[in-house]
């Protein structure tokens, strides 16, 4: 389950590296930097982060299985919701009206918060190496 999870959580990482890699390339090509704190959030915590989880569900086996999956879940879901929130938030690009924008945006953190807050719960709930098939 661990095994699985990480991949998709790698592969997820990959196409946000991808995305904040080329917003950045974007950005210097037009000397446009208004988008730095997006493209930082891409990175860190789209690439960054989802990569480490993944990488750590890739190492170590968990006890509760179904606390990976919730986790990997929200996680996915708030690497997405937060940034694609500030990016509404910032430029607004769609004329979103300003409540929906401010509730997305907030949304998409407090779900990344929750699967900041469950991974530090699984880092608990690790089997030792000794319990090991």
């Amino acid at each position: 389950m661990e095994r699985k999870w990480g991949l998709r959580l790698i592969q997820f990482s990959a196409i946000f590296g991808f995305i904040g890699t080329y917003l950045g390339s974007h950005m210097a090509g037009v000397m446009d930097y208004s988008l730095r704190p997006i493209h930082a959030h891409i990175l860190l915590v789209g690439w960054l982060s989802v990569f480490a989880w993944g990488i750590f569900y890739q190492i170590f086996e968990i006890k509760y299985k179904k606390l990976v999956t919730i986790h990997s879940i929200a996680a996915m879901i708030g690497a997405v919701g937060l940034t694609s929130g500030m990016w509404f938030y910032n430029l607004n690009p769609l004329n979103l009206g300003d409540t929906f924008v401010l509730v997305f945006f907030i949304v998409g953190g407090t779900i990344l918060l929750i699967a900041f807050f469950l991974f530090a719960v699984v880092t608990f709930f690790t089997v030792p190496r000794t319990e090991r098939n």
